[in-house]
C-alpha cells in the first residue's frame, strides 16, 4: 500500500514547479519563501500562480475533496453553486481525491480503480476509466455534478501536485513504467480546464484567502 497521507511529501516536486512558474522562488516545508537580492530593499514578490483568480459571485465556498467519497465533493459544488444565488464554486483535488482530475487513459493503463478500491457505478465493478468524467445521464446522483459539466459552468478546480506525483510513484509499477515516466504522464493526462497547483492544502488557503468560505467534500 501506498501513503496518501498529508500534502507535506515530495517537496523537490513542488520546488520543481514554482521554479518553473516562478523563477527565483523556493517552496519549503512551511510555505513558499522569496530570495530577495541582498543589494536590494526587499520588494514584494508573487508567491505563486494567481489561482484560482477573480471569483465572479457574491458567494463564494471552496470544497475540500480529500477522498473520492462516491463523487459527493462535486455534488456539494454543484448544489452550492445551484442554490446560492450569486454564486461560484472551488473544488480542491488531493490526496486520495486526487485521480478524480485524470483523464480516463489514466484509470484503465494504471488500474486505478483496482488498486484504490473505486467502484464504477456504471458497471459496479473496480473502475477503468474515470466515473466522474462524461458519465452517462443517471450514473451520478446529479449529471450535473460531473467534473467536464462543472467546468463548463464556472467551476473552478485544481489538482494537488504533491499528490499526482506521490500517487503516480505509487502506481507506476502497475503500468510497468518509472516513477518519473509515471508523473509526467499523469500530469499530460489531467482534464483540461483543470489546474495543477502546489498542493492542495495551498490551494485551500488561496481559495480562502479569495473570499471562499471552506466545505468538507469527504
Amino acid at each position: 500500500m501506498f501513503n496518501l497521507g498529508p500534502d507535506t511529501t515530495d517537496v523537490p516536486h513542488r520546488r520543481t514547479f514554482f521554479g518553473r512558474l516562478a523563477g527565483g522562488m523556493a517552496l519549503g516545508l512551511t510555505g513558499l519563501v522569496s530570495t530577495p537580492s541582498s543589494a536590494q530593499p526587499a520588494a514584494t514578490a508573487s508567491d505563486g500562480p494567481h489561482w484560482p483568480g477573480p471569483l465572479n459571485g457574491r458567494h463564494r465556498q471552496v470544497v475540500d475533496a480529500y477522498s473520492v467519497n462516491g463523487g459527493h465533493a462535486l455534488e456539494f459544488a454543484y448544489t452550492f453553486v445551484a442554490t446560492g444565488g450569486s454564486a461560484v464554486s472551488v473544488v480542491v483535488l488531493r490526496a486520495g481525491a486526487l485521480p478524480m482530475a485524470l483523464g480516463n487513459a489514466m484509470w484503465g493503463k494504471y488500474k486505478i480503480g483496482e488498486a484504490l478500491k473505486i467502484t464504477d457505478p456504471e458497471t459496479n465493478a473496480p473502475a477503468v476509466k474515470n466515473p466522474f468524467l462524461h458519465p452517462k445521464p443517471g450514473i451520478m446522483h446529479v449529471d450535473a455534478a460531473a467534473i467536464d459539466r462543472l467546468l463548463a459552468s464556472g467551476t473552478v478546480v485544481g489538482a494537488c501536485d504533491v499528490a499526482l506525483h506521490g500517487m503516480s510513484k505509487a502506481l507506476a509499477g502497475n503500468a510497468g513504467v518509472s516513477a518519473d515516466d509515471a508523473a509526467k504522464e499523469w500530469a499530460a493526462n489531467v482534464v483540461p480546464g483543470i489546474t495543477v497547483i502546489p498542493s492542495g492544502v495551498w490551494g485551500l488557503n488561496r481559495a480562502q484567502e479569495g473570499g471562499c468560505t471552506y466545505c468538507s467534500g469527504g
